[in-house]
This record gives structure tokens, sequence and C-alpha cells, in this order.
């Protein structure tokens, strides 16, 4: 006969029952976090709920029938949108891509360059794409060129990042292996980083593009062009019909752009 005893489950280690009181803490913690939050911004005052709810329909009778004369305009600014992620990946790609490898702790012997080159990393990231945006505009003048320097700029941070940590991931035994051969610094990072790291650098690449062109949408409120600006200026002007046209624009753009980074990933097989 088998005892109760004998059916307990063995006690756990310590190290388990340490991570269990940790994720239970952890827990705790976060829905204490959340539920202040909600608290502070007002979420369960039913008199902002019941002044809201009301506006919020009567901008959305006001905003039907849409308004599609505002197309020709729309169309330009998503071109400009286009541009503006395009260049702006572009550019964050051509910096970010040398200074990983320098910011990379398993390439680069002298660490106070890689600590400088993360510092910067991180100073860029830091900073939203629209602060950017309004430094460059108020700099460069209105224009797109004001929204791919915002775009490119804040994606070096990010870029970078990503990079790097990739590179920092690599297999030490392969290049180990292509070391024995007598091959230089560079020629280790050639042949022994850059075939690991290829693929990757092209899928984070992509899904950069992805999010700048929707960052390019945001940049635009403050004049950096896109499609934003044509956005801002038909809520400026009470033009809610015009508005909602632009929303649902940038709604079909956004699945479009997204369907389309998909599809070279998939054709990639990355």
């Amino acid at each position: 006969m088998v005892t109760h005893d004998a059916q307990r489950l063995p006690p756990l280690p310590p190290h388990l029952k340490r991570e269990k009181r940790f994720l239970s803490a952890f827990a705790v913690l976060g829905a204490l976090s959340i539920l202040i939050s909600l608290y502070v911004s007002d979420f369960f005052s039913w008199s902002r709920w019941s002044e809201a709810l009301p506006a919020i329909w009567h901008l959305f009778t006001e905003s039907v029938p849409p308004d599609l004369s505002i197309m020709d305009k729309l169309w330009i600014g998503a071109l400009e949108s286009m541009v503006m992620s395009i260049a702006g990946t572009f550019i964050a790609m051509a910096i970010s891509l040398p200074l990983s490898f320098l910011a990379a702790r398993n390439i680069t012997p002298f660490q106070p360059l890689v600590v400088l080159i993360r510092g910067i990393f991180n100073l860029l990231r830091s900073i939203p794409e629209l602060i950017l945006a309004i430094l460059f505009v108020a700099s460069v003048g209105f224009g797109i060129l004001a929204g791919v320097l915002a775009v490119g700029l804040h994606s070096v941070g990010m870029l970078g990042k990503f990079f790097t940590d990739t590179i920092e991931t690599v297999d030490t035994d392969l290049l180990e292996a292509v070391k024995s051969t007598g091959a230089n610094r560079a020629q280790i990072v050639l042949y022994g980083v850059v075939p690991q790291v290829f693929g990757r650098f092209i899928d984070f690449s992509l899904y950069r593009w992805e999010y700048n062109f929707r960052a390019s949408v945001i940049v635009g409120v403050v004049g950096a062009g896109g499609i934003g600006f044509q956005i801002m200026l038909a809520l400026r002007l009470m033009q809610y019909q015009q508005l909602l046209v632009g929303l649902l624009f940038v709604l079909v753009l956004v699945v479009l752009v997204d369907s389309v980074g998909n599809a070279i990933r998939k054709k990639l097989a990355f």
C-alpha cells in the first residue's frame, strides 16, 4: 500500500524556489503597476468616459461620408512617406553596420571604443523620432529631408543595438577555425562573422523599414512631410471627412508595407 507521504512530489531545488518567488513577486508588482497606472490615468473615471464617448461618436458622425477629394494629396504624401522610410532605413544601415562591428566585444579588443559606440547607440534610440523631427525641421526646414534624418538617426540606435547583439552571439568555434588558418582580423570578420549574421541583419532591416514607414506618418505631423502632414492639415481645418479618408489610407498602406516585408523575408527564407 502506497502511503500518503510517498505520493508527495519531491521538494523543489533551491534555485527553482528562488525563481518561483521572484516570478510571484514580479507578477504582483506588475499587476499593481497596471492598476495604479490605470487609476492615475483616470481610466476608471465614469465622468471622463461619460464625456468622451459622446464626443467620439460625434466625431465619427462628422467624418461620414468620406471626402475622397483629398486622395490626390494623399497619394503624393504616401510617396513622400515611402521615400522617407526607404532613405532613412538605408542611412541607418550604412551607419550602424560598420559601427556595430566596432561595438561588439568579441570583435573589438579596445573596450573604450566599444563603450563609446554603445553610448551613441543608446543616445540615438532614446530620443523619439518626433523630437528629432522637430529639431531637424528647425534646422533644415520643412520637408521630407527633416523626416529622413529623424527616422534615419533614430534607426541607427535601434539597428546598431540589434546588429551588435547578433554579432556577439556568433559561433566562436567557427571564428577559431577561421583564425587557425592564419586569417587576420578583417578576414575573420568577413569569413567567420558575416555569413552567420547576414540573414539576421536583412531581417532586422526589413522590420525596421516597416516601422520607419509608420514613423514617417508621425514625423509628418510636425512638418517633416509625408502623408502625416496631410492628415494633420485636415485635422487642423476640421475637415473630418478628409481625416477619415487619410486614416483609412494609412491603414491600407501599413498593411501593404508589412505584406511586402513578409513576402521578401519569405522569398529570402529569413
